[in-house]
């Protein structure tokens, strides 16, 4: 696939922490309030400890099927793309419905199986077989192993928390030696993890941690050899002041309203939704102060879980899917490019399509993980990925991002949108098989919280990044994507910038 496939150890994670009744909402937010209610209701012992296992099945885990998808005629792609998206949506639908009956679950200990899983694998047999039929009638080759990929099965609260802490099994991206996390800490005991977070489906006592308790983790970068491209180029888009907000995503999937199922905040270019094309692209205009620059950067939007409910309560992607709490804009949203310790770097291509991350990390695991929280004052000490932090006083939150820096100098996107782009070498900065250095996209978002607070395992006044429903919140889902769209021989004044080693904006 021409990735870097060199593994680090990842951050240990919390176990689950005991938690109570979900907060409840009006309108859409309900379903999730209930999410964890029949755990908690009361008749006889036996039937309270019947209804607690029920509850300890907190999500659906599903095979990610776009991520085996590595060679898909270009003919094929869009059909394809739109059947990956009804994969989503069916996903996002037995969640809904696992959150919705735990009393019927708790009365019949075969319910989740008969009525959600059982039909949920029917549903997806039937639409990956007709990704099989796209790539064949084109004359593409399917891999016929993917059909048992249909079957998911249910996680529970301890899984879940698991899958973010097994740092053998589970290894993150390598990020050119930029801050691997491996200081994630334990907090508050071995309590069963209930119905945190304002929505129901999390975030959790145990995603959050006082990073003033965390051991520094921040690791050296690689030397810069005799040749490395030192400049930067820093572009200034603003941090969507204006709210261009959809839950749309073009890249993963072109054509599909709500392909997302979360929302995104987007900066530079101002046309982008599902039906866009290159050529829109070209005509959308800019929120960068640098008008040559039409690219597109968007990420999933924070919000405050304090009761507050925002525009989309009661719509697909927010509030009927788990979404749900004050929107929060960026105060700082900083975009540089850096270049390569180890050489020059070559001008991206028009149209290159980036994702960084990984929003189903819940359920994948960390293997394309890429998520960095931290505070200011800590961020050259601490960085985290499978927990949000807990900043002291007048410290801000900090998510940051560091895109894959090499490309394979053929395409601007690949079948599972990861395999035309790579990592350089943690140690030494070299891309790797054949493929060349480009500009690094960095990215850094600072957001003024209140600090959350942790009681009785319980957490108060949460923060979370949106997601997919059945993802669960988690810190490591947060993810980042990129279109590079430029005029005016902006491109090439970029990389000329970066290996003239040059500060330019």
């Amino acid at each position: 696939m021409g990735r870097n496939t060199r593994k680090r150890r990842t951050p240990l994670a919390t176990k689950a922490i005991a938690a109570s009744a979900a907060l409840a909402l009006g309108g859409g937010g309900l379903i999730w309030a209930n999410f964890y209610a029949s755990a908690h209701e009361s008749n006889n012992s036996a039937q309270n400890q019947t209804k607690a296992a029920a509850a300890q099945v907190a999500t659906i885990s599903c095979p990610d099927v776009g991520q085996k998808l590595t060679n898909v005629p270009a003919s094929a792609q869009r059909g394809v793309a739109a059947e990956l998206a009804n994969l989503d949506k069916q996903v996002t639908e037995a969640y809904a419905r696992l959150a919705s009956t735990r009393q019927a679950q708790t009365n019949d200990a075969s319910f989740v199986q008969n009525s959600i899983i059982g039909p949920l694998k029917e549903k997806r047999a039937a639409t990956i077989d007709r990704i099989r039929l796209d790539v064949q009638r084109v004359g593409g080759r399917f891999d016929s192993s993917l059909a048992q990929l249909a079957a998911c099965t249910t996680m529970t609260a301890d899984q879940t928390n698991q899958t973010n802490a097994d740092g053998q099994d589970n290894t993150g991206q390598q990020q050119n030696g930029d801050q691997q996390q491996n200081g994630d800490q334990q907090q508050n005991g071995d309590q069963q993890q209930g119905s945190n977070g304002q929505a129901g489906n999390g975030p959790t006592a145990a995603d959050f941690v006082d990073i003033t308790k965390v051991t520094q983790n921040v690791q050296a970068k690689p030397q810069n050899t005799g040749n490395a491209s030192t400049g930067t180029f820093t572009t200034k888009c603003g941090v969507n002041a204006n709210k261009n907000f959809n839950t749309d995503n073009v890249i993963v999937a072109p054509g599909v309203t709500n392909g997302a199922h979360h929302l995104h905040d987007y900066v530079g270019n101002q046309k982008v939704n599902a039906f866009s094309s290159n050529q829109t692209f070209l005509q959308g205009g800019t929120s960068c102060q640098n008008k040559n620059d039409l690219s597109s950067y968007y990420w999933p939007v924070v919000r405050i879980q304090d009761g507050t409910q925002d525009f989309d309560q009661n719509k697909d992607g927010g509030g009927k899917e788990g979404n749900v709490g004050k929107i929060l804009t960026p105060v700082q949203a900083q975009i540089k490019y850096v270049g390569s310790p180890a050489g020059k770097v070559v001008a991206m291509p028009q149209f290159l399509r980036i994702i960084t991350g990984d929003a189903k990390t819940t359920t994948n695991g960390l293997a394309n993980a890429n998520a960095h929280w931290s505070c200011t004052g800590f961020e050259d000490k601490v960085q985290l990925t499978t927990q949000y932090p807990i900043c002291p006083q007048g410290s801000n939150v900090v998510r940051t991002f560091a895109f894959q820096n090499c490309w394979d100098g053929q395409n601007i996107d690949s079948a599972n949108h990861r395999s035309h782009v790579a990592f350089a070498d943690p140690a030494s900065g070299v891309c790797g098989n054949g493929f060349k250095a480009i500009p690094q996209l960095t990215m850094r978002l600072v957001y003024k919280i209140t600090p959350p607070t942790i009681e009785n395992g319980v957490v108060k006044n949460a923060y979370a990044v949106d997601g997919f429903p059945d993802q669960l919140h988690k810190a490591a889902t947060d993810h980042d994507d990129f279109i590079s769209v430029t005029t005016g021989g902006l491109a090439n004044k970029i990389a000329n910038c970066i290996n003239s080693g040059q500060r330019c904006q």
